[in-house]
């Protein structure tokens, strides 16, 4: 299957010599959702603005449909759709016109332009609401106009920058559902940016995980937890820590250990039957316990594996700088 979307080593460093981008490199299959994951600040964004040419590499190459995105730009944007963080409809026209509007922008016939507009606005379930302004719209309602504009012209790639930010869960479910229908539906490839674990793993065929500005791991979300030996326990502490990552380090079969805040991470390799061990270790420690936990492999142990912290962590991190 060839590539939609072939980046190879980008770097961008920004002024004050805050490096963005070191190396950022993956492929995309034609006619599948490949999701973007990592924490806000992990240069998910700067990689998009690359691809679509919004701003320049320092270094690497990237190809979108076929196209280099610096020696052949126009060819790309004509590629490609582009649905960014913020809503970018015009609020004061209505739905129908801003489709329009889109259309007129890559220069579709009128013909082609109406069609496409009333078959979209079916599609999202905005036909109702089609020429009522956008400002009357709710925000799930103005986001699905978002991707409508971004599918006007039939772009070969879709870029959706963080897609249901600021959604209610309803919202988000629904966007997911349309988002799932696209690939198949409208033969487009999909690249998805988000710093939600359950986006990804829901949505993406195939993930690269984005961490300071580097590709820590790439694969299908199965394959990444799969990787992981073992079940996830966590333990929630209260009052005292100090010892805590000791103690769990003389329970057999129990790995990996962290600590965040007042929870504390493993990897065990029978959960349920670690649990006792582990509450047994912790109170002759003397650390207090609120909560343990065993689940299989998420997307957040997968991080943890390969970026050193918890997700959580690297968003607290990148909110305190």
């Amino acid at each position: 299957m060839h590539s939609a979307i072939e980046a190879v080593g980008l770097v961008k460093t920004y002024p004050k010599d805050v490096r963005a981008l070191t190396g950022v490199s993956f492929a995309v299959a034609e006619g599948s959702i490949f999701g973007l994951l990592g924490p806000n600040g992990a240069g998910k964004s700067t990689t998009v603005k690359i691809l679509t040419t919004l701003t320049a590499a320092d270094d690497g190459t990237a190809l979108v449909a076929g196209l280099d995105v610096l020696r052949q730009p126009q060819a790309v944007r004509r590629s490609i759709g582009v649905v960014g963080q913020k809503v970018g409809v015009d609020p004061e026209a209505t739905g129908r016109e801003n489709l329009a509007l889109q259309g007129d922008l890559y220069v579709m016939p009128r013909r082609d332009i109406r069609a496409r507009a009333d078959e979209l606005l079916r599609r999202f379930g905005l036909d109702d609401v089609a020429d009522r302004l956008v400002r009357t719209y709710s925000g799930g309602m103005q986001r699905k106009l978002d991707v409508a504009a971004g599918l006007m012209h039939r772009p070969r790639v879709l870029f959706l920058d963080e897609p249901t930010t600021g959604l209610d869960p309803e919202a988000r479910a629904e966007m997911w559902a349309q988002i799932e229908q696209l690939a198949a539906e409208e033969g487009v490839t999909v690249l998805l940016t988000t710093h939600y674990l359950d986006e990804a793993d829901r949505l993406a065929a195939r993930l690269a995980i984005v961490d300071r500005g580097s590709v820590v791991v790439e694969g299908t979300p199965d394959e990444l937890k799969s990787e992981l030996r073992g079940d996830a326990l966590v333990v929630e502490l209260d009052g005292r820590l100090d010892g805590a990552v000791a103690a769990l380090a003389q329970v057999p079969g129990v790995n990996e250990t962290s600590l965040d805040g007042r929870v504390l991470r493993a990897r065990a390799d029978e959960g349920a039957r670690a649990v006792p061990l582990v509450l047994a270790a912790l109170d002759q420690a003397g650390v207090p316990v609120v909560s343990a936990t065993v689940a299989r492999p998420s997307l957040d142990d997968v991080y943890l594996r390969h970026a050193g912290r918890t997700f959580g962590a690297a968003d607290r991190e990148e909110v305190a700088a």
